[in-house]
């Protein structure tokens, strides 16, 4: 299977006079969290909150610092996540999918609305 790109907007909602950045991103449901290169983190001057282990696909571990709030635009949904900063592009990882209500499409290789809700993110909450 091909690799899946989606165009996001990030933002720092701390800091509403800071422009958001449109990033290509890589769409990876086996990965848990936001993934965002340094560079990012400065131009949105986003705060580190902590540091945190994370464990690569080679098994390699790694220290990284946790950054946030952001605020992640997907067309008209969005969310507030914290994110690792790590790597050298933008990784989407499921836990803001699964706030935005997002799924991977098989048939398109691509970022797309559940379709059982299209309208509005829906959320599990029970």
């Amino acid at each position: 299977m091909s690799l899946v790109y989606a165009e996001i907007e990030i933002g720092n909602p701390r800091e509403s006079n800071l422009e958001k950045i449109t990033v290509k991103s890589l769409v990876d449901t086996g990965a848990l969290m936001l993934c965002i290169p340094e560079h990012i983190q400065i131009q949105l001057n986003l705060e580190e909150a902590e540091k945190r282990e994370v464990t690569t696909a080679d098994g390699k571990r790694h220290l990284v610092s946790y950054v946030g709030p952001l605020q992640v635009k997907f067309q008209n949904r969005s969310c507030y996540v914290g994110a690792l900063v790590f790597g050298n592009e933008v990784l989407l990882g499921a836990v803001p999918m699964e706030d935005m209500d997002l799924i991977v499409s098989p048939s398109t290789r691509s970022l797309t609305f559940n379709p059982e809700s299209p309208n509005y993110p829906h959320a599990l909450v029970k």
